[in-house]
């Protein structure tokens, strides 16, 4: 994986502008700490940092390549998982290849098809072409939108970048926040709309999406959606093309020159992601498997059973380990270094974010690049397949707002009257939510709770795992670790979408037809033990240390959180002595991770100097 970035401009002379983009690519070197490239003319830059986890030697970029009488220019962040296939149909076209990185396919494919060539990928990407002798920017990401891709507008051009830091060092792009990022910082956050930047005039390219750019101005065009169809195979079809091409999808990203590790939390997800690692791993002669799993120091004492959490890892761990015959290591996390590394974690994100969430994850990966480059996660099996509580509560029909964010009332408190009346925050989530539920295709024929059901599916899909996957992206490219996730893999998304319900709760089960799908290549109690998400910390300590950091905050009259709160209902928070009984957001995030969020929008105001306008 890779950090990129470039600038196109009709009027200045860019190879006068090297300082300016030498700036931003230095800022991504934490996602390619391996090495660095550039490539200037007049009209266009494009520069890059690189890790390096094929073909060393063969996959520097920029990558130029002549063609006829043209010259292609291109900056890629991503991998391809099926670089083999593409070799092969572009060689019997006559091209050939001077290595065997996917960026040099990725290239010939952009020569060979245009426009088109985004699908005949299968991988996680965002990247940048530039046609010199067509003066055209082409811009794309993958389908699911793992890897991210942000773009602005200047005066007299475009520019953009893997991150947001790396455009807020262009002189025309501001840390401005205006009406609308307000309301995305405060009301969807720690989620995003699709397609916002949170600064103003910074855009998100979507997932499934590529643009051009050019002197007669600039097209974005969706290349990817969902497409809701009959699903016709029977169960027993239904299983074995679950499994084969979850067996597929794991193989393949499983490709690298680098060392490779897995995720194992001992939940059904990473478990099988672990198991199938280690058998291919084993069959290639590569030895045993690497695993890596995070917990915090007390909570074997503190760790309380909910619906959301309903036991503890740590066990499971063990078990699956035997099992597949993995090298496991523990990582376990400090809860003052929790504390500590929420202002990194916004540093990494360029936003507030999920608060220790993302600061486990951080120092997760930080301890696992010691010893890799590469690793493969469980993530997203929950929204692909129907993992969490929402889809099972028998008022899901009742729900008009986003499932994950059902304590707005709440949260609207504790804003200030005068921002409260500025971004009107239930009718700004009330129309996001709308938007989202417009988008939705649904199918002809379904009844009510189906077409309920594939609602549910499309929002988790497209509203809040892409939190999921910004958070796995800047947490782990931010200490130069790669991360992949099979789950996301296009052609299962498109298979299982069109899974009816009855057959994706096979067994009245949370995911169960991918339980069947496993069966065989996990032990039954594994397959069958109750859903886990991600660990959060349950020891008080924590709750205390980010209480006494928000009172700080407080009782600081040049705390810039303070122009956005209601300072007294937010002080009255600090003196409850329990927790929530419902998350504010999400799964996991209750009381002290409030706490931390409005720690993080202070960190943020202040440490990048945020202008409220």
């Amino acid at each position: 994986m890779c950090g990129i970035a470039g600038w196109v401009d009709w009027e200045k002379n860019l190879i006068n502008e090297r300082d300016i983009l030498e700036e931003m690519k230095e800022s991504l070197n934490h996602r390619g700490p391996d090495e660095g490239g550039e490539w200037y003319s007049k009209k266009a830059g494009l520069v890059h940092r690189r890790l390096i986890v094929i073909d060393p030697a063969g996959g520097k970029q920029p990558m130029i390549r002549e063609y006829g009488e043209n010259r292609y220019v291109m900056v890629y962040n991503g991998e391809l998982y099926n670089t083999g296939e593409l070799r092969r149909e572009l060689a019997l076209k006559g091209y050939t290849f001077r290595g065997h990185s996917d960026t040099e396919v990725l290239l010939i494919s952009y020569i060979e098809w245009g426009e088109e060539c985004v699908n005949y990928l299968n991988g996680i990407f965002a990247f940048a072409v530039w046609d010199e002798k067509g003066e055209k920017l082409f811009l794309t990401r993958d389908r699911i939108g793992v890897k991210p891709l942000f773009y602005a507008r200047s005066t007299s051009g475009l520019i953009f970048a893997s991150e947001l830091k790396s455009l807020l060092l262009h002189p025309e792009i501001e840390a401005r926040i205006d009406t609308e990022g307000l309301a995305e910082l405060l009301v969807i956050g720690p989620g995003r709309t699709p397609g916002h930047g949170i600064f103003t005039g910074v855009k998100e390219l979507k997932p499934g999406y590529c643009l051009t750019y050019t002197q007669e101005g600039l097209k974005e065009k969706q290349y990817w959606w969902l497409v809701s169809k009959p699903h016709e195979d029977s169960l027993e079809e239904t299983v074995e093309k679950l499994r084969e091409l979850f067996v597929d999808t794991v193989k393949r990203q499983l490709v690298s020159d680098m060392p490779i590790c897995t995720l194992l939390s001992g939940g059904l997800d990473s478990s099988a992601i672990s198991a199938v690692a280690s058998q291919a791993l084993q069959e290639e002669g590569y030895g045993k498997l690497h695993t890596y799993s995070v917990d915090y120091q007390g909570n074997d004492k503190y760790f309380e059973a909910n619906s959301f959490q309903p036991d503890a890892d740590s066990n499971w761990v063990d078990y699956v380990s035997r099992h597949i015959d993995s090298e496991h290591h523990y990582v376990i996390i400090d809860n003052q270094q929790l504390v500590d590394g929420l202002r990194e974690a916004v540093y990494a994100r360029d936003h507030p974010g999920m608060a220790d969430i993302d600061v486990s994850l951080y120092l997760f990966s930080r301890e696992i690049k010691k010893n890799f480059v590469v690793a493969v996660s469980g993530e997203c099996a929950d929204e692909i397949f129907g993992g969490y509580p929402w889809y099972y509560q028998e008022d899901i029909s009742e729900i008009n707002t986003f499932p994950w964010s059902r304590r707005l009332g709440e949260r609207i408190k504790l804003l200030s009257p005068e921002l409260i009346k500025r971004i009107k925050p239930e009718e700004y989530m009330a129309e996001r939510y709308r938007e989202a539920l417009d988008e939705v295709p649904l199918l002809p024929g379904e009844g009510r709770k189906e077409a309920r059901i594939r609602e549910l599916f499309y929002l988790n899909l497209t509203r809040w795992m892409p939190t999921l996957l910004d958070r796995k992206d800047r947490m782990s490219m931010y200490t130069g670790l790669e991360v992949r996730v099979p789950f996301c893999d296009h052609r299962l998304v498109e298979y299982v979408w069109n899974i009816p319900w009855e057959m994706k709760n096979y067994g009245g089960r949370r995911k169960g037809i991918l339980r069947k799908a496993l069966k065989g290549i996990l032990p039954d109690d594994v397959r069958n033990r109750p859903k886990n998400p991600y660990p959060k910390t349950f020891n008080p300590a924590y709750f205390k240390a980010t209480r006494e950091w928000l009172l700080d905050i407080l009782n600081n009259p040049r705390s810039p959180l303070l122009e956005l709160i209601n300072r007294d209902i937010v002080l009255a928070l600090t003196e409850l002595e329990e927790d929530f009984d419902l998350p504010w957001f999400g799964q996991l995030m209750r009381l002290p991770q409030l706490f931390a969020y409005l720690i993080q929008v202070n960190v943020w105001l202040d440490d990048y100097s945020v202008k409220i306008c």
